[in-house]
């Protein structure tokens, strides 16, 4: 059944058991997964290291997921819907990529993956429910944050963990041109108190994430 036949609460629940679905491991398509170089050797504390920031772009990247879903449930405009749905689905390659490279590096994800999607799905209605062009500028300021933040990992990641740092870069590209698209299609300025609030929020995430 389609989701437009849906009521409101079953379409919540459609996009929270989709939210779910997504945090189990799955096969990533080698043809996408930008970690093709060879790691150089890493010693047990770079690799500690380079699985806590995995595990933090991890959970960035399912918050990310959830606002954008949450935000295109309420959208009014079907493009700004449509643009919402469609970073949400690059936004879950990113996921399956840092959960490819925490296998890789022997780590997993937060166990706290569930309550950053529900968090952040509930952030994002909210910010839908202001209207079009609010919720785009929320996603513009969203990516330029992430955008800084990964910007702040390819300076922590080990040397030798080439494997991560191409996942980082292209995960830093996609992000700056998701912000660009939301900018281009009107998406508004948000008003510095609510941008220091969400860094704030993600300053919270970060943390716990990192430690597991």
């Amino acid at each position: 059944m389609s989701n437009r036949h849906l009521s409101p609460l079953d379409a919540l629940l459609a996009d929270l058991q989709h939210g779910l679905n997504s945090l189990r491991p799955g096969p990533t398509d080698k043809a996408s997964y930008p970690a093709r170089d060879h790691d150089e050797d890493l010693d047990a504390r770079e690799r500690q290291h380079a699985a806590g920031l995995m595990r933090v772009n991890h959970a960035g990247e399912v918050a990310a997921q959830a606002l954008y879903r949450g935000q295109a449930r309420v959208a009014r405009n079907p493009d700004t819907r449509e643009h919402l749905l469609d970073a949400a689905l690059e936004e879950q390659a990113h996921l399956d990529w840092c959960t490819q490279r925490l296998e890789e590096l022997g780590s997993q994800p937060s166990q706290l993956s569930p309550l950053w999607f529900a968090g952040a799905y509930a952030i994002g209605a909210a910010a839908g429910l202001a209207g079009d062009r609010w919720s785009l500028g929320f996603v513009s300021e969203t990516e330029r944050q992430v955008e800084e933040h990964l910007q702040g990992h390819l300076s922590q990641l080990p040397e030798g963990d080439k494997r991560s740092r191409q996942i980082v870069e292209q995960m830093k590209e996609d992000e700056a041109r998701h912000g660009q698209q939301a900018r281009d299609a009107g998406g508004r300025e948000l008003p510095p108190p609510l941008r220091g609030l969400m860094r704030a929020a993600a300053k919270v995430m970060t943390t716990a994430a990192y430690k597991g």
